[in-house]
């Protein structure tokens, strides 16, 4: 696995777990289908989250909210759609976020989420 590909499934992983712990139930991770992939989905209450996980190991080029252009966040609606689709919606809201974990590796992960981007 490329270098990359680590640093952001590590990233993946410390988003998880922070979400997780502020009581979030994680239902899917690293879903696919034809047009792209989810990092996350999970159950916040009554509210279904598709989120979004970008993960830099500095900020030496740019933030990792940056990443996320006007394009990434229709594909992410159009993902979240098909999910719901193949999944079956669940009852309540749905909400499309976004998480930013800068040094993923290190003793102390920077985590920054941001809810409702699209």
């Amino acid at each position: 696995m490329a270098e990359k590909d680590e640093l952001g499934r590590r990233g993946e992983a410390v988003a998880a777990e922070r979400l997780e712990a502020s009581g979030r139930i994680v239902l899917d991770r690293n879903w696919r289908c034809a047009i792209g992939e989810i990092d996350l989905i999970l159950r916040e209450g009554t509210t279904t989250v598709f989120v979004e996980v970008k993960t830099r190991s500095s900020l030496a080029f740019g933030h990792p909210f940056e990443a996320i252009t006007s394009a990434k966040s229709a594909r992410l609606r159009r993902l979240a759609a098909e999910w719901c689709r193949e999944n079956g919606p669940l009852p309540g809201d749905i909400r499309i976020d976004a998480v930013a974990v800068i040094d993923a590796w290190g003793p102390a992960p920077a985590v920054e989420h941001l809810a409702g981007i699209a």
